[in-house]
C-alpha cells in the first residue's frame, strides 16, 4: 500500500474503515463478475418460426421485452415463417451456441417434425431445452355459416358429406393439423386439409367463409368469438376454460378422449453449454413468475409454466410420444 494511502487509512474510525473496505469489495467484485459473465455477448435474437400476429409471436415479444430490460441489451424478435416452421427452426439449429440466438416455438419443430418431414436440416431433440413458457388449450373454431351448431352436428355433417369439410392449419405437422387428424381418427370422418403460413391468415379465411374450421388457441380466437365473427364448438382439454365457461369440452360434447393443448417452449441451438442454459433458464423463469408478466399471460388466457431445464426436456419427450401415436393412427407419412 502506498504511504499516503496508509496514513489515510490509519486516520479512519472503525465504521469508516468498514464502509471503505465494503465499497472497495463491491467496486472490484461487480465489474469482475460482469466481465467473467460476459453475457449476452451482443444483440440477442429470438426467432419465431411463424408469421407475426400469432400467440407464439405475442409471447415471444413479451419475453424479449423483459429480457432486454434484465440484460440491458437489445433483444429482438425475428419472424422466419414458412416450411411448416422448419425454415426458422433450421436457422436456429445452425446458429452459434452462445446464447445470442434463441427460439420460441409451439410443439411441431420442438418435438415431432422429424416424424413428418424428411431432410429437415435440423434434429428437434438436439435443441437445448431452456424452459416451457406457457400452455393453452386448443379450441375448435368454425365459420359462422357452417350448418353445425354442435360438435355432434359437425361429425354428423362430415359423415354425410365425406371430404366436404375443410380445416385450416399452419402447415402439415402443426398442432392444428394433428388436432384435426386426431378428430378424423376418433370421429371416423375425412376432411380436406388447407395449410396456411400462420394462424392469422387461417383465421381470416375462417371469418370470410373460405375454410370451414380451425383448431386455434383461446388467445386469438376468443376475441373473434366475442365479436360474433366465428363460432366455437368445443374446448380440447379435460376442463372447461374460464375465459369461455359456456363452451363444453370435447368429452362433454360427445367425443371422449380428445385432448389437444398448445404449448410454447424456449430453446437454444444445439451444443449450447449447460451453464449458459441454466443462466438463461433462471432469468426467464424469474421473468415468467413476475406479477407483470404473469398478469399479461393471464390476459392472453395462457397458463404460465416456468419449468426447469430437466422438466422441459421431459415434457418435450412426453409430447413427442403422444403425437407420434396420433401420426401413426392417422396414417400420416413423412413428406
Amino acid at each position: 500500500m502506498a504511504p499516503a494511502m496508509e496514513n489515510r487509512m490509519r486516520k479512519l474510525g472503525p465504521l469508516q474503515f468498514i464502509a471503505l473496505v465494503s465499497a472497495a469489495i463491491c467496486a472490484l467484485t461487480a465489474p469482475a463478475s460482469r466481465a467473467q459473465d460476459g453475457f449476452p455477448p451482443r444483440l440477442v435474437k429470438i426467432v419465431v418460426p411463424a408469421a407475426p400476429g400469432s400467440t407464439t409471436d405475442s409471447l415471444a415479444r413479451i419475453v424479449a421485452d423483459q429480457l432486454g430490460r434484465k440484460w440491458a441489451r437489445s433483444v429482438i424478435v425475428e419472424n422466419i415463417a414458412g416450411g411448416a416452421m422448419n425454415i426458422g427452426a433450421a436457422s436456429v439449429a445452425h446458429a452459434p451456441p452462445d446464447g445470442a440466438t434463441l427460439m420460441v416455438a409451439p410443439p411441431a419443430p420442438l418435438s415431432f417434425n422429424d416424424l413428418l418431414y424428411r431432410d429437415l436440416g435440423y434434429v428437434p431433440t438436439q435443441f437445448v431445452p431452456l424452459t416451457l413458457l406457457a400452455k393453452i388449450p386448443n379450441i375448435l373454431v368454425v365459420r359462422k355459416e357452417l350448418p353445425a351448431a354442435t360438435l355432434r352436428d359437425l361429425i354428423a355433417y362430415a359423415k354425410a358429406n365425406p371430404e366436404k369439410l375443410s380445416y385450416a392449419s399452419q402447415g402439415a405437422g402443426s398442432t392444428a393439423h394433428l388436432s384435426a387428424s386426431q378428430l378424423e381418427v376418433l370421429a371416423g370422418i375425412k376432411m380436406v386439409h388447407v395449410p396456411y403460413r400462420g394462424a392469422q391468415p387461417a383465421l381470416t379465411d375462417v371469418i370470410a367463409g373460405h375454410v370451414d374450421m380451425f383448431f386455434d388457441t383461446l388467445t386469438t380466437s376468443v376475441p373473434l368469438y366475442r365479436e360474433n365473427k366465428v363460432r366455437v364448438l368445443a374446448i380440447a382439454d379435460l376442463d372447461r376454460a374460464s375465459a369461455v365457461p359456456e363452451i363444453p369440452t370435447f368429452t362433454e360434447a360427445g367425443l371422449p378422449g380428445f385432448r389437444s393443448i398448445t404449448w410454447f417452449g424456449l430453446v437454444a441451438p444445439p451444443n449450447t453449454p449447460a451453464a449458459l442454459g441454466e443462466r438463461i433458464n433462471r432469468d426467464v423463469v424469474e421473468i415468467l413468475k413476475s406479477a407483470e408478466v404473469s398478469g399479461k399471460l393471464k390476459e392472453m388466457s395462457l397458463d404460465v409454466s416456468a419449468t426447469t431445464r430437466a422438466e422441459t426436456a421431459r415434457f418435450f419427450a412426453e409430447e413427442t410420444a403422444l403425437w407420434s401415436r396420433v401420426i401413426k393412427q392417422a396414417g400420416i407419412v413423412p413428406q
